[in-house]
C-alpha cells in the first residue's frame, strides 16, 4: 500500500476538479492506470462511470460517492472514512462489515477471497 498521491494526469485532474461529465467522456480514450493510489478526499464524484477502473489504495475521505456502481472496480486498500455512500454498489468481494469499518474508522478495504 502506498500513500495517496496528487497526479498531473489529465483524467485524475478531471476527478480532482469534480468534472465528472468530462471524465466519463474521456475515460475510454485516455490511460486510466494513474487513478490508483489517488487522493480523492472531499470530492463530489457522483455520476462517475467507475466500471473497470482501479482505485486501489486511494483515499475517499468525506467524498460523495452516492449512487456510483463500483461492482466492477478495484477498491482494495482504499479508505472511505466519512464518505457518503447511499445507493452505492460495492464489489461482491467486500463484506458489509468491511465497508462499515472503512466508513467509520478509515481502515483500508480488504477483499474476502473465496477458497
Amino acid at each position: 500500500m502506498s500513500k495517496p498521491t496528487i497526479s498531473d494526469d489529465p483524467l485524475y485532474q478531471l476527478l480532482r476538479n469534480e468534472e465528472i461529465r468530462e471524465f466519463n467522456e474521456q475515460r475510454h480514450t485516455l490511460d486510466t492506470s494513474r487513478l490508483k493510489s489517488g487522493d480523492y478526499r472531499g470530492r463530489d464524484l457522483r455520476n462517475m462511470d467507475a466500471a473497470g477502473l482501479d482505485f486501489s489504495d486511494s483515499y475517499f475521505r468525506n467524498s460523495d460517492l452516492r449512487g456510483i456502481d463500483f461492482r466492477d472496480t478495484n477498491l482494495e486498500g482504499a479508505s472511505l472514512i466519512d464518505a457518503k455512500v447511499s445507493g452505492t454498489y460495492f464489489p461482491e468481494a467486500l463484506s458489509a462489515e468491511e465497508i462499515r469499518l472503512s466508513l467509520d474508522t478509515g481502515t483500508r478495504l480488504r477483499y474476502r477471497h473465496r477458497d
